[in-house]
């Protein structure tokens, strides 16, 4: 075959197994080959694609020494197709970085933690664009054209939302209302006559918001495109851009669980947003157990058919399908070879030596269990008096939704266990417990993850955890424990 490096140095077994083994070491050398070959990571670049590696080659003249990937044989053999790959609008609200303002028309961009950034950043087979919330209110013009063409280099697309917007549409529904109900937590019960005074307004807010989005959409989109729409924060959002273009595709994912019929009930408008939902083509969730729920609900308040492929309203179907995420595996793997990883390692284990160390890393959020984890290892170094000085908890808490009272009263009695343990168990070289309220690089992560001797993931109440994915990626040589409350969903995936 031509441009086919494999076949000079390999003889190609006629056995179905034998033929098993050589495609995956293709695929494997291949991953490998694209991963070096220009390929742009958000730590380094705030990329969320590959660079375009659309080289065509003429019959006979594929580059040496580059591997030959599918699409390296389609060129070599088609020399007349022009590989091109299908645009994706990836819509969230927020951008994968955050910003700072160094001047009128000067923005300084920085790396944002979270599990849809490192998911998304495995989605190569697509050129993707991010759309999101600029993470700041930019009321002046200068500002927003600067900002725009600094984040379009990134392939980013800002948003701008005011501050009254984003106050009732982040802090007021969806942080306050939606993301409760869909924990199992019940509406807010705190001044409930307040609650329904507000709901209106917020709602009015939240679907503002999603139009908005809708408009920054329908700006950038071209024919063909994808448009894959993140979570509750834009549950209003595929019925905008169905209403512009019937014939747009628009997926809609769900990155939390969805709640049962009974609770979801609850929600004032949810007939509206489950409509809303249903606009899009393809929903999906991280289990079955999501999906059930969305179409039990759709079938029980909304009077829909619920066929074995999703919902159908009046002919049209909807398709409903359980599709958990993952991490791009690959870059986790090249960031422990870094001298900068490898530094970082060399100074963990000086720092821990002698002494088991167990790992938590979690947003500040009352569904992360931090407390809980916290008090039972209180409770391990009660019992095990001859650990005290062998063992340190090392709790990475980012904070999250800063300006929601519920999330600002979770701070003070974490500090205050921590305190506690410290000054119990404590001496004046070691404390138990090293306790962090900030996020950490990727490469002082990644390190951390790769001397973690054990990992302990304690959610109350949880979507997909990433966390997990990315311990098992770094854990190459330590070999580790990865400890999972059985109430955390976590998709076991073959590393190879």
């Amino acid at each position: 075959m031509i441009g086919n490096k494999y076949e000079s140095n390999q003889t190609w077994s006629t056995s179905r197994v034998g033929q098993l083994v050589n495609d995956r070491k293709i695929r494997k050398n291949s991953r490998t080959s694209q991963s070096n070959e220009g390929a742009q990571y958000i730590e380094n670049d705030v990329c969320l694609t590959e660079d375009d590696t659309s080289k065509v080659a003429t019959v006979g003249q594929c580059p040496e020494g580059d591997t030959a990937t599918t699409n390296n044989y389609e060129r070599c053999e088609n020399p007349d197709k022009k590989p091109a790959r299908q645009r994706l609008l990836a819509v969230a609200n927020r951008l994968p970085v955050s910003t700072v303002r160094k001047g009128e028309d000067v923005w300084h961009l920085e790396i944002s933690a979270g599990g849809l950034v490192s998911a998304l950043l495995g989605v190569k087979e697509f050129e993707a664009r991010w759309i999101g919330w600029a993470g700041v209110n930019v009321p002046d013009t200068v500002g927003q054209n600067a900002l725009t063409k600094s984040r379009a280099e990134k392939r980013c697309i800002p948003v701008f939302l005011d501050e009254e917007i984003v106050h009732q549409y982040y802090n007021g529904y969806f942080n306050n209302i939606l993301w409760p109900l869909f924990q199992y937590l019940g509406l807010p019960q705190e001044d409930r006559l307040a609650t329904t005074k507000s709901f209106q307004s917020h709602f009015a807010a939240y679907k503002k918001a999603n139009e908005m989005f809708a408009d920054v959409v329908i700006k950038n989109y071209e024919e063909g495109d994808v448009v894959w729409c993140h979570d509750y924060h834009l549950m209003y959002l595929p019925k905008c851009l169905k209403d512009f273009k019937k014939s747009m595709k628009v997926g809609w994912f769900l990155h939390t669980p969805f709640p049962s019929s009974e609770i979801h009930r609850t929600l004032p408008s949810r007939s509206e947003l489950l409509c809303s939902v249903l606009a899009a083509d393809l929903v999906g969730f991280h289990t079955y157990d999501y999906a059930r729920h969305f179409v039990s609900a759709c079938t029980r308040i909304l009077g829909l058919e619920g066929p074995p492929e999703g919902v159908e309203d009046q002919g049209r179907l909807t398709r409903v399908a359980a599709c958990p995420i993952d991490i791009d595996l690959d870059r986790f793997i090249r960031a422990l070879e870094l001298p900068q990883v490898q530094e970082h390692i060399r100074e963990l284990k000086e720092r821990f030596a002698g002494r088991k160390v167990m790992l938590g890393v979690d947003r500040l959020d009352m569904i992360k269990g931090i407390p809980q984890k916290i008090l039972a290892f209180e409770k391990f170094l009660e019992e095990n008096p001859d650990w005290r000085d062998k063992v340190v908890l090392l709790q990475i808490a980012v904070p999250t939704r800063t300006d929601v009272r519920e999330y600002q009263k979770l701070t003070i009695p974490v500090h205050e266990i921590v305190g506690r343990i410290n000054s119990r168990f404590g001496t004046l070289r070691t404390v138990p417990i090293h306790h962090l309220d900030r996020s950490l690089d990727f490469h002082a992560l990644c390190a951390l993850y790769a001397v973690t001797d054990a990992a302990l993931v304690t959610t109350l109440k949880d979507g997909m955890n990433l966390v997990s994915y990315e311990l098992v990626a770094c854990q190459d040589s330590k070999r580790g424990v990865l400890i999972l409350r059985e109430i955390t969903v976590y998709a076991i995936r073959m590393f190879e």
